[in-house]
């Protein structure tokens, strides 16, 4: 098992990062939200200059955010400050759209963008659109290609691996069909779990893949309770409760029809019968009716993965927290983390909510140590 690092992009985070590396971290992922973090590609650029080995990336972009040959230039240029040490991480970005008060991308939209950026790492040319929008009336095609690959702007020598970001059916099998790997969110109950995988698998078979093939990660928060805390207890609310609140919203946007108003399922199976209803709950976590459409998600998204929400409570039951993250003795944890390797998970990235050098120094003492 190999164990990883994120939080919402950060221009400091290269101070406890680096403190991380030598106890075992080897990946650090940050969020790519603009409205609540630092800029993504400054901050691994600092993460590389202050680490020996650590493998970074954004955790996730979007196709939205950046357009494909800037994502691609900004990876490139990562992987020759830290050769062969980029990860490109991308997703529809439900929360850097939504903190903007759109809607995630398309996963057509995804697939596109991320044909662009492979072919880009190549050396090779890639076709690439435009328009019709609000400032282009008509559509243009074109071609997009590293014009200096050789003049030390950037580094494509080294290959950069794509992973892909799902909560839902379609990014799910979208991520085993073209993706080098796969980044799951709150995924660590088993049934949860199973479901996850099976949509992956779904998609590399589609693509003739092998689905051992691709490499596959958890983002997920971490807590030992202590001496009379129980799953019920507000210190551990706070200490996982803003991921859980995030992660499932996320699962449980993409199994619903907002248009409507209405719970229906998208196109794929539904969530396990033991974890739905839980994560459904989620699906208005972050929505205010009375508030006006055009500021709304300002208030919704503030302290956003970082800030405990009261209102969040009723939701962030026993079961929700042991479905999407880990709490529980030290030997229960690393039970947990054995059980999912032997799912197919290849790597455990923890969020540290509360102070984050406490928590790289209690997840190495208690699980990486003794794993």
């Amino acid at each position: 098992m190999d164990w990883g690092l994120t939080y919402p992009a950060h221009i400091h985070s290269w101070k406890w990062v680096s403190y991380g590396e030598p106890k075992g971290f080897s990946h650090y992922m940050p969020y790519d939200t603009q409205c609540i973090g630092s800029d993504i590609y400054q901050t691994l650029a600092l993460v590389l200059e202050h680490t020996k080995t650590m493998k970074v990336g954004p955790g996730i972009t979007n196709p939205r955010s950046r357009i494909a040959p800037v994502t691609a230039g900004s990876m490139a240029t990562l992987n020759e400050i830290g050769p062969g040490r980029a990860i490109l991480g991308i997703s529809t970005g439900n929360t850097a759209r939504r903190t903007l008060g759109m809607p995630a991308s398309k996963v057509d939209e995804v697939r596109e963008h991320v044909e662009i950026c492979r072919k880009m790492f190549k050396g090779e040319e890639a076709p690439y659109d435009e328009g019709p929008d609000r400032w282009m009336k008509e559509h243009r095609h074109r071609y997009v290609k590293f014009l200096n690959p050789e003049g030390g702007f950037v580094n494509l020598k080294n290959p950069i691996p794509i992973y892909i970001a799902g909560s839902g059916p379609k990014m799910l099998e979208l991520a085993g069909e073209i993706g080098d790997g796969v980044i799951l969110f709150g995924a660590i109950g088993e049934s949860f779990v199973d479901y996850c995988m099976e949509h992956i698998k779904k998609g590399a078979k589609k693509a003739g893949k092998d689905p051992k093939s691709l490499y596959i990660l958890v983002m997920t928060a971490y807590y030992i309770p202590k001496k009379g805390e129980t799953l019920e207890s507000n210190e551990v609310k706070v200490a996982v409760g803003p991921f859980v609140a995030s992660s499932l919203n996320l699962t449980a946007l993409a199994v619903v029809n907002y248009e409507t108003k209405k719970m229906k399922t998208a196109k794929g199976e539904p969530l396990p019968a033991d974890v739905r209803k839980g994560i459904m709950n989620f699906a208005d976590a972050y929505a205010v009716e009375e508030m006006g459409i055009e500021k709304r998600h300002l208030k919704l998204y503030s302290e956003y993965l970082l800030g405990w929400k009261k209102e969040h409570a009723p939701l962030v039951t026993p079961d929700m927290i042991k479905t999407s993250t880990l709490v529980g003795t030290p030997e229960e944890i690393r039970e947990t983390c054995h059980r999912l390797e032997s799912q197919g998970i290849n790597q455990v990235m923890i969020q540290p909510i509360l102070d984050p050098n406490q928590t790289i120094d209690s997840f190495h003492e208690n699980i990486m140590s003794k794993y």
